[in-house]
């Protein structure tokens, strides 16, 4: 299901929040409802945990990750690592990164198997992201811009890229990541999917201003009218047992 977010009269969910399939970070110090917004949504599935980043509340921008792994800048503090690595599943890696380009969450878009990249990314850095969170990285500029993880919005299901990504574009994305893309915008006209909204493979939040146009593109491009991992687990299970039998 896709739900309408605000941190402190900001429409941009995605600067102050990073959401996959196995946690949920959320800035602290932000309003009451925007953590109640999360919590009734994922708490029963994934954990949501409260934290910032080199002091900065803009987490979303600054980090990336998937249910593999995350990645963090070099200028975490070691309080922040270590709360976050006891607040993370066991089963999540994290890695702290000495990179040129350190808002990770604007220059890194990835879901469970592949991730997009800034072109100028270091090569060590690249080698990290394969192996941390497990997926096949392609350097690639999304209409252009090569702030790939501001631009577009990726799930397993499926992906939202900038309004202006040409047809063919889309179509070699598209093959990259193995998912439908479709073009469009979040927060009533805005560009910037990446900071406008977070999604993983059941859920999706969109800031406030999001029409009711735009969420119904986002509700059918990540297919969440019917999903809840349950849904998901079982269609796994119903594919894992077509393959095996």
């Amino acid at each position: 299901m896709a739900v309408r977010a605000q941190f402190e009269n900001s429409n941009e969910v995605g600067v102050f929040s990073k959401l996959t399939n196995s946690y949920c970070l959320v800035a602290m110090g932000g309003s009451e409802n925007f953590y109640s917004v999360f919590e009734s949504e994922l708490s029963d599935v994934v954990p949501v945990i409260h934290i910032s980043i080199a002091g900065t509340r803009i987490i979303g921008r600054l980090t990336a990750g998937n249910r593999r792994g995350l990645l963090v800048p070099n200028s975490t503090t070691d309080q922040e690592l270590q709360h976050i690595r006891n607040s993370l599943p066991e089963s999540v890696a994290i890695q702290r990164i000495e990179e040129r380009l350190s808002a990770l969450g604007n220059v890194i878009a990835c879901n469970d198997y592949v991730a997009l990249v800034h072109p100028d990314l270091d090569r060590e850095t690249e080698e990290i992201i394969a192996d941390v969170l497990g997926v096949e990285v392609f350097r690639q500029t999304v209409a252009d811009n090569v702030l790939v993880g501001s631009y577009c919005a990726l799930s397993n299901q499926g992906g939202l890229v900038h309004p202006r990504t040409s047809l063919q574009d889309q179509d070699e994305l598209s093959s990259l990541l193995q998912v439908p893309l479709v073009a469009g915008t979040v927060n009533r006209g805005s560009d910037v999917i990446g900071a406008g909204m977070v999604v993983n493979d059941w859920s999706a939040f969109a800031g406030i201003d999001t029409t009711s146009t735009e969420l119904s593109v986002v509700e059918s491009i990540f297919k969440l009218q019917d999903a809840h991992p349950s849904a998901i687990v079982g269609k796994m299970r119903d594919s894992l047992i077509d393959n095996y039998s």
